[in-house]
């Protein structure tokens, strides 16, 4: 453990040979597509699907009367449970999107041609997109029950005022725009129905990230024992938390199969995945922080507006949990007040996205931190480390209630500094300045501390040795590209000397697997990991007592080699694994051990990251040199797959700083609904990566082990941004909200050049006031989204 190793799933993937939902549908299965909305809000009137019903090829044609005898779809995490959604539209259609019909035949392209058959009578409401003007005295109401779009929501009592005694106070109105999840692979599922004369009533294919919380969801869905549900994720192309639960399109193809008693698919094309999954991010965040003139942070008010989406997509939760709890960040401030809303529009559902509310934290406070660095007219590398939390104060509880479990920020930071010479740069920069340079080079920052495992709870891992003298690792997490199979053999083979090449590797079947809390919140190798490597010294200290009874000798000088164990110091005396094998038969010995370890809470990785860019003034076009992460996970098992999380996470992490943003018209139509729009980087855009690593160990898993699957876009962001308004600062301009588009950051050069910078506060909505105290009612506070 802790050498760069290969990945050993690779070699199926770019060989052709990998197993996803789509190519591997039952011959005679159904084809399902979906009539969805054009509107964003609406009456739903009639709905004829008698000439879809007798088109060729169809078998049945369902709509939302059709699904009346089995409770309306819930996410993975409720934010209102008043909000529930119906799986096929009844009464209304809430966003662009939302589905109406569902046409089954026996080919897709029959059951496209049928959808177009289909005439829906829909009488237009007024939507809403805003947020912010979904909370409006006037606003039209999704759920008109509700008498409000505000689906949950507190504020900090009035007795805290955490900007008191501040000699300086930076307010700022920043926009983290929603995001589209956008995996190469979407969603994809296919249902088998079964009977009572088989082990399932369901066998669900399904492209997940958590095969045993599905199975759940649609064993209590359908009211099924849960034995009696089977989930199958085979190869899955990306997840990145769009694809966390039971979708309601999965529901639907579910139910489908069960009411015709036949296989029933369904793969969602892009511009359905772009429009329908989920979106991420999401919020508007008014910010203030307050410090004494010697660069003390006195205290940070933040007030933010999530936006839930339709239905309350369990997205506009991270608002008022991971969010808020991750607020502080990675410095000491003495007093914070945080009032949340999540909201409901008339738009795409809102979920998660890589960080799951962390990333908007960080993006938030990182800015607010340059800010104030410029006010003060000190270097924002100095401002940082004066106010950092000490690796002394660890464990430490913050003022939003997260508990830390270890840190050392300094030293990430500068480790990030000497790696990008950023005294260099900074006399580059004002080499520039000087000489008056249209194209302006700007340096950012963001020093961030985020939570992984954070939903608490135990991880299934089990190794055996096998007759051949191999070994079994099961899990109950679930890959989508992480490397788990390497991960884990890497343990197996450190632990036992059984080659990684011998290892055989199990998940991501609920047959297969007893139980699993599957893949989310970076949480696999702490958890999973933790229990495999308990498992593994288990068995270790069994078959040493088999080899030791077989070669009459002492436990204690019973020891690893190659390929098996022996006696210290007698090269002769040793059996193989296949030989150990035998003789733990022989002996009734099992050499086969499961867990499900769990750690006293969380853990928290950190890292520092340093953004180098050029922009253009006459253009606005930003482009990205450098970009320098130093990310700290705890103990490093693998680092070519740490390197490969740090240079997935970058490339998001940067794309949302410049280039991506999901957005709608007035009449929430979708206006980036297809890549042509939504754009998406290349290699050609994104810089080369300088990724390294400091390791500071959590004492929560023998491990010492965090998270890494999120960390490089949660610090990549601000990073970014600060570095783009960095090199805009000589002309006035303060901030700049992302995605920094040409065209945005000519606008913000242009007003500044003619001497009308954009100030950066508003006001924010009267509508906090009348937020309910924390603590007074039932408190949203709890929600902890781990995906």
């Amino acid at each position: 453990m802790g050498t760069a190793v290969r990945r050993v799933e690779d070699p199926e993937l770019i060989r052709g040979r990998a197993t996803y939902v789509d190519n591997i549908v039952p011959s005679g299965a159904l084809h399902c597509v979906f009539v969805r909305s054009p509107l964003a809000h609406a009456r739903l009137g009639s709905v004829e699907v008698a000439k879809a019903r007798e088109a060729p090829g169809v078998v049945a044609v369902l709509t939302g009367e059709d699904m009346t005898a089995i409770p309306d779809h819930r996410p993975f995490m409720v934010l209102n449970d008043a909000c529930a959604r119906p799986l096929l539209a009844r009464g209304k259609v809430r966003f662009v999107g939302d589905m109406v019909a569902a046409v089954i035949a026996t080919t897709r392209a029959e059951a496209v041609d049928a959808a177009e058959l289909v005439e829906v009578d829909y009488d237009p409401l007024e939507p809403v997109v805003d947020p912010e003007a979904a909370l409006d005295a006037d606003a039209p109401l999704q759920f008109e029950e509700l008498g409000s779009n505000l689906a949950a929501g507190f504020r900090d009592p009035d007795d805290v005022r955490p900007l008191e005694g501040a000699d300086v106070v930076v307010r700022a109105r920043i926009v983290n725009q929603r995001l589209a999840v956008a995996p190469m692979e979407g969603n994809a599922v296919t249902a088998t129905p079964g009977g009572a004369d088989q082990p399932y009533d369901m066998t669900v294919h399904v492209s997940t990230q958590m095969p045993h919380g599905l199975r759940n969801q649609v064993a209590a869905q359908w009211g099924w024992d849960a034995e009696r549900v089977r989930v199958i994720a085979p190869h899955v192309g990306g997840g990145f938390g769009g694809k966390a639960g039971l979708a309601p399109e999965h529901a639907v193809v579910v139910e489908a199969a069960r009411q015709l008693g036949r296989p029933v698919t369904w793969t969602e094309t892009r511009s359905e995945n772009l429009t329908a999954m989920p979106h991420g991010r999401g919020q508007v965040q008014y910010g203030e922080l307050g410090l004494r003139r010697d660069g003390t942070i006195v205290g940070l008010r933040a007030r933010v507006v999530g936006d839930a989406g339709a239905y309350a997509g369990f997205g506009g939760a991270l608002t008022l949990g991971p969010t808020r709890n991750m607020a502080q960040g990675v410095y000491r401030i003495p007093t914070i007040a945080y009032d949340g809303a999540a909201v409901l529009t008339t738009t795409t559902p809102m979920g998660a996205f890589r960080g799951a509310g962390r990333p908007e934290a960080a993006a938030m406070l990182e800015r607010l931190v340059d800010m104030a660095a410029r006010e003060l007219d000190t270097d924002p590398a100095a401002l940082r480390r004066k106010n950092f939390l000490q690796p002394d104060e660890f464990p430490l509880t913050t003022q939003t209630g997260s508990l830390y479990d270890s840190g050392d920020y300094a030293r990430a930071l500068d480790e990030a500094l000497r790696a990008s010479g950023y005294e260099a740069l900074r006399r580059e920069q004002a080499q520039r300045r000087e000489r008056g340079d249209r194209v302006a080079l700007g340096i950012g920052l963001a020093v961030y501390v985020e939570v992984t495992a954070g939903g608490g709870g135990a991880e299934y891992g089990s190794v055996s040795v096998d007759p051949d003298g191999g070994a079994t690792v099961s899990v109950g997490t679930s890959a989508h590209g992480q490397g788990h199979a390497t991960s884990f053999a890497m343990i197996v083979a450190d632990r036992l000397g059984i080659p990684m090449e011998q290892v055989r590797f199990v998940q991501s079947d609920t047959a297969a697997v007893p139980r699993g809390g599957g893949t989310g919140g970076s949480r696999s190798l702490q958890l999973a990991g933790s229990s495999v490597l308990v498992a593994a010294d288990t068995v270790l200290e069994r078959a040493r007592e088999v080899v030791a009874a077989a070669l009459e000798a002492d436990t204690d000088d019973i020891t690893t080699v190659d390929g098996g164990l022996g006696i210290a110091g007698v090269p002769d005396r040793a059996l193989s694994w296949r030989e150990i094998a035998v003789a733990a038969g022989e002996q009734g010995v099992s050499l086969s051990e499961a867990r499900d370890e769990a750690q006293p809470g969380a853990t928290y990785p950190f890292g520092a990251h340093v953004s180098v860019v050029e922009v253009d003034l006459d253009t606005g076009r930003v482009t990205p040199v450098r970009h320098v992460a130093v990310d700290d996970c705890g103990t490093v098992l693998n680092p070519t797959l740490v390197a490969g999380q740090q240079h997935g996470g970058l490339a998001q992490g940067i794309s949302q700083a410049l280039w991506e943003g999901f957005s709608y018209d007035a009449d929430g139509n979708p206006t980036s609904g297809t890549f042509a729009a939504y754009l998406l980087p290349t290699a050609a855009e994104v810089p080369s990566y300088e990724a390294s690593s400091t390791e500071t160990p959590t004492p929560y898993n023998p491990l010492g082990a965090k998270g890494i699957g999120e960390a490089a876009t949660i610090g990549s962001t601000p990073a970014v941004q600060n570095a783009v308004v960095d090199a805009l600062a000589p002309l006035g301009v303060r901030h700049v909200d992302m995605p920094l588009t040409p065209d945005r950051v000519w606008r913000a050069i242009r007003d500044a050049e003619a001497g009308t910078p954009a100030d950066p506060w508003t006001e924010p909505p009267a509508f906090f006031a009348d937020l309910p105290v924390r603590g007074a009612s039932a408190d949203p506070e709890a929600a902890s989204v781990d995906v």
